[in-house]
């Protein structure tokens, strides 16, 4: 199993309409390309919320074949539609990790 995890810094002005989007369109989006067999968007705890709050978007593939099948047909458009939609108000990173069984 892969997971695909997209951690974000989200300004408090847009967060609620941030998460609105992430669960209604983002989220939605990125399931029905069916290389991810499920998610959880969790919220980071005990970080600095001064400016941002942390949130973590985790994909679960079931192997890397998916996962590569994502970012070749679908990432770059997505994230597009995510930077068009916010700019450069939320931060992102990207990590890949595989689960042990």
């Amino acid at each position: 199993m892969i997971i695909y995890n997209i951690t974000y810094a989200v300004p408090h002005l847009i967060r609620e309409a941030w998460l609105e989007w992430m669960r209604t369109e983002h989220i939605p989006e990125i399931l029905a390309t069916a290389c991810f067999q499920r998610h959880s968007l969790l919220q980071l705890l005990e970080v600095d919320e001064s400016e941002f709050r942390t949130y973590a978007l985790q994909l679960h593939a079931t192997d890397e074949t998916a996962y590569h099948a994502y970012l070749q047909q679908f990432a770059a458009q997505l994230r597009k539609q995510a930077n068009d939609k916010w700019g450069e108000q939320v931060i992102g990173f990207r990590t890949l990790m595989s689960v042990l069984q």
